[in-house]
């Protein structure tokens, strides 16, 4: 059974995706860290460097962006004056990327990859707005179909009915979702994304620069196109309001997925309801235990990410070789779900235990390649090398697990991390919620470090829907990880009882 649960909080929304009960992928979007891949911007030309082929482009964040000149599209330069002809350069010419662009240019372009640590965002200067069943490229032509899409007949039919409704100015991917939808829906999809497209065009003569002229991430519009889908059995959320904005939605795409949608009801948090919370615990472990009772061992630098497999304390029934292979197995089925569900990216490096059967070998390899194919990320995997090593690559769309949740730690220069204050802060309003069931309406004392309590202090409606009055106390001897919950006048402690 596949399964999206959400949890909708004024300071954050997580999305959790289940199969089986197992939670396979998790998406955090906070008001400090929202995800800004897919965005379009109005940006200016701030530093050309031919050396790179490279220009910095700045589009309102805190860092300027990267375009590559392999990026450049000259469709979206100046649009205010259509008549500007730019002249294109091939890749042996990276160099004269100086001839498209000159400092203090507007032009626009969409974010291709989200700022991590010290990097900017990389941009496309090719804009698109995506859909559920479609990609709409503004000033293209061809209609262009998902491979998945293997029947011949099919394809003519919705190639047919696309050159019938679009534009001529227009192209379109068909996604594979498409497969066997009405004419009418391919319509109503069309006839949206092409209206976006000319508010977006609005946008780029009277919007200031910099600015973000088309915010792709709003969680509804994201969640129908990218994760709700007719595979999806049921979807649950927490919140009302977001429902129905949901719904309005989806009627408008997907009617027949509105009676798989739930309202969350109960009193405890849906997260624990599902027993989400626990696994979100274990996910930033570097050691994860393996069904047989082998482990592998995940490690993140800079450069790569390591991946070690144990046997642990299994030591098999049978003989040696059969001890491996199935540890090997189960590290192969649980590293492909732990990619997915930590968001892990670039370079992967797997060091499987050393077999001597190459049969072994072609399994093991087989079934990491077959649970992979799950992954919406583009993922390769190159077979056993000569140091016996499985090298991987998976495509990095935003900042990961790891950054969303944590920050660098201030007291180690940046060697170490430490959870950040979003994290903390929403570990705290999660545990309160859960004690608010037990004290009965009496006042909560709360115990956390000065910068946690500077941190809340910026949102006023933290602490809105907690039903007891919650008194916040300051202690800077305990770590800004760390916090205490107390009722009764501090002569009873919840801290421990009601933490995730």
């Amino acid at each position: 059974m596949n399964e999206i649960i959400l949890n909708i909080h004024p300071l954050e929304k997580r999305l959790a995706i289940l199969e089986d009960s197992r939670l396979m992928e998790l998406f955090v979007e906070t008001q400090d860290k929202e995800n800004i891949v897919g965005n379009i911007y109005k940006g200016t030309v701030k530093d050309i460097l031919p050396g790179m082929g490279a220009a910095f482009i700045d589009i309102g964040l805190d860092r300027t962006a990267f375009l590559h000149y392999s990026d450049i599209v000259t469709d979206f330069f100046d649009l205010t004056e259509t008549e500007t002809k730019v002249k294109e350069v091939s890749a042996q010419e990276s160099s004269k990327i100086n001839e498209l662009l000159t400092k203090g240019q507007e032009i626009i372009v969409q974010v291709q990859k989200g700022p991590i640590n010290r990097k900017g965002a990389r941009l496309n200067g090719q804009i698109s707005i995506p859909g559920k069943y479609l990609v709409l490229f503004p000033n293209k032509a061809k209609i262009a179909l998902s491979r998945k899409i293997s029947s011949s007949a099919e394809k003519q039919r919705i190639k047919g009915i696309l050159n019938q409704i679009k534009d001529k100015n227009v192209g379109l991917i068909v996604r594979t979702e498409a497969e066997g939808i009405s004419e009418e829906d391919f319509l109503i999809e069309y006839q949206g994304l092409y209206k976006s497209w000319k508010l977006v065009e609005q946008k780029i003569n009277i919007a200031p620069t910099p600015s973000c002229i088309y915010d792709e991430n709003d969680m509804a519009s994201k969640l129908i196109r990218d994760y709700f889908s007719s595979e999806v059995d049921r979807l649950v959320v927490d919140d009302k309001v977001f429902m129905k904005d949901l719904i309005s939605e989806l009627k408008d795409v997907a009617p027949d997925l509105v009676s798989r949608i739930e309202l969350y009801e109960e009193d405890s948090p849906i997260f624990d309801a599902f027993g989400i919370e626990r696994e979100i615990q274990k996910i930033f472990h570097s050691h994860i235990p393996l069904p047989s009772g082998g482990n592998i061992a995940i490690e993140q630098t800079e450069a790569f990410v390591a991946v070690d497999v144990n046997t642990g304390s299994y030591t098999g029934s049978k003989d040696y070789n059969t001890t491996i292979r199935k540890t090997n197995i189960e590290a192969a089925i649980e590293l492909a779900r732990q990619l997915r569900l930590r968001d892990l990216s670039g370079m992967v490096i797997v060091d499987f235990i050393d077999m001597g059967s190459d049969a072994h070998k072609a399994e093991v390899f087989d079934i990491l390649k077959k649970n992979l194919k799950k992954d919406r990320a583009k993922t390769k995997a190159f077979y056993f090398g000569p140091l016996g090593l499985v090298e991987l690559t998976r495509k990095r769309t935003g900042p990961g697990l790891l950054n969303t949740y944590s920050e660098h730690c201030q007291c180690c220069n940046g060697t170490g991390r430490v959870l950040s204050r979003e994290a903390v802060a929403m570990k705290i309003h999660r545990s309160l919620e859960r004690a608010e069931y037990y004290v009965h309406n009496k006042p909560i004392t709360l115990v956390i470090h000065p910068v946690i309590k500077k941190y809340l202090e910026g949102y006023p409606q933290f602490f809105k829907g907690i039903k007891p009055r919650v008194i916040v106390e300051e202690d800077e001897k305990i770590s800004a990880e760390t916090y205490r919950i107390f009722y009764d006048d501090k002569k009873k402690e919840l801290t421990i009882v009601y933490s995730a």
